[in-house]
């Protein structure tokens, strides 16, 4: 088995989750937040929906530099619906799924190096990237949004079993 075969069916399973918590952002309560410092739902629903976008470059390039020097730090565009975000979202996952199904094991034990100003935040291999900057990084995020949604009185969906709104296994 390859490390793609053995990242592919995980990868599968969050996204099909996050897509469930996705689903459940409303448009009237994009700009929600639970805390001065925190994300609104919309820009949290936004960030989620880019995430999946990391697998097709940690694949496709040897690194990323998120502020080259000289240039303007990253700005996050927030999309205004859900509509967007979903589509966003449904986008970035095709092509991840893509480009992880077509990396040989060889490829993604090399290293990709994320960038600030030239400068080396980190150097890892690109399946730690996948999981870690990837997946994991989803899986926190997907978890704000829940605690939000659940603060707004949505029931959040089980993910990994029954959640408090669902029937318990029985």
């Amino acid at each position: 088995m390859t490390i793609a075969q053995s990242i592919l069916p995980e990868f599968e399973q969050e996204m099909a989750g996050t897509r469930k918590m996705l689903e459940l952002v409303t448009d009237d309560k994009l700009g929600w937040k639970a805390h001065p410092k925190s994300f609104a739902i919309g820009e949290l629903a936004t960030h989620i929906s880019q995430l999946p976008t990391w697998a097709k470059m940690t694949v496709d390039m040897d690194e990323l530099d998120i502020q080259p020097p000289g240039a303007p730090p990253y700005r996050m565009e927030v999309l205004t619906s859900r509509a967007a975000i979903l589509a966003n979202f449904d986008k970035g996952v095709g092509e991840a799924r893509a480009a992880i199904a077509t990396a040989s094991n060889e490829h993604l034990q090399k290293p990709w190096t994320l960038l600030k100003t030239g400068n080396t935040l980190f150097s890892i291999p690109r399946v730690a990237v996948l999981r870690t900057w990837v997946m994991n990084h989803i899986i926190h995020h997907r978890a704000q949004l829940g605690v939000y949604l659940r603060l707004n009185d949505v029931p959040v969906p089980g993910l990994y079993g029954p959640s408090a709104d669902e029937a318990a296994f029985g």
